[in-house]
């Protein structure tokens, strides 16, 4: 630690440092011993004046992008650049805690907290490209994963296992409300206006939106609206005649995947298959 006697002290202005050199080198700025000619400012060695005169000579060629300040160097645009990086990073954050949503689809209303979340809708929900096809009934859908979903309505798989029993389940969500009902493990998700229980958020947030009477689903042919996109696409089966869901089993088709489900399990009784096939 350093002591009063090894501290060096200027005799103006009274800043203290830990060396002589030190104390030499601030001196100059009192002395004026490197002084700029354009504005007068004073530096405490030829490299600081010399850093210092070419903010005269090229101006302030870094501009930031958000709110078109400028800076004589990169580095000092990039340390600004964090105040509207951090700034963004926490509106963003207190949308979990407030709900706000400012990002509205201008297709069907819904509202979203992120640009991202409102891109990914219009690509799922309203994008009309479908290219993976299933390979027992010719159903689109627009991702892989939603198409690895669905085969297993035709395969019978069931990836998704109990740690505890033997239960085997086709989708994660399944399995997540069985721990939960069966083996109490888990938390649910509570309804803060009803107190009403759920296994997984995508229950939860329909539940509310019928609490909020909110349908921002409408169906392009007929006045009625839905509260989720599952809803809406269920409805428009209505519309159509086109049977496009057929059973991998007897070769039966359906216009709704849970008509064709309910025929698989009835086939599959039938022909002596068990659970796990």
């Amino acid at each position: 630690m350093p002591t009063k006697e090894n501290v060096y002290s200027c005799t103006q202005c009274e800043k203290r440092y830990l060396s002589q050199s030190g104390l030499c080198s601030h001196m100059n700025i009192h002395a004026g011993k490197y002084k700029c000619t354009k504005c007068g400012r004073c530096c405490s060695s030829r490299q600081y004046l010399a850093r210092h005169m070419q903010s005269h000579s090229r101006g302030k060629p870094f501009q930031c992008t958000v709110c078109s300040k400028r800076f004589t160097a990169s580095g000092h645009l990039v340390q600004h650049s964090r105040i509207h990086s951090d700034s963004s990073h926490l509106h963003r954050h207190m949308r979990v805690h407030t709900g706000d949503k400012p990002y509205k689809c201008s297709l069907c209303n819904k509202c979203f907290s992120t640009s991202n979340s409102l891109q990914r809708h219009k690509g799922h929900v309203h994008s009309n490209s479908r290219p993976y096809d299933c390979p027992y009934c010719g159903k689109l859908f627009s991702t892989d994963p939603a198409l690895r979903r669905h085969v297993r309505i035709h395969t019978g798989e069931k990836p998704y296992s109990c740690k505890h029993c033997s239960e085997r389940f086709t989708r994660c969500e399944q399995l997540k409300t069985h721990l939960l009902k069966s083996h109490n493990e888990g938390t649910w998700l509570t309804c803060n206006i009803c107190q009403k229980k759920f296994s997984h958020s995508g229950q939860l947030k329909r539940h509310l939106l019928q609490h909020r009477g909110v349908k921002p689903y409408v169906c392009d042919k007929c006045p009625n609206r839905f509260y989720t996109v599952s809803d809406w696409k269920s409805h428009q089966f209505v519309h159509i005649s086109y049977r496009q869901f057929c059973c991998g089993l007897c070769g039966k088709d359906f216009k709704r995947k849970h008509q064709m489900v309910c025929d698989f399990k009835r086939c599959s009784n039938k022909l002596g298959f068990t659970e796990s096939t």
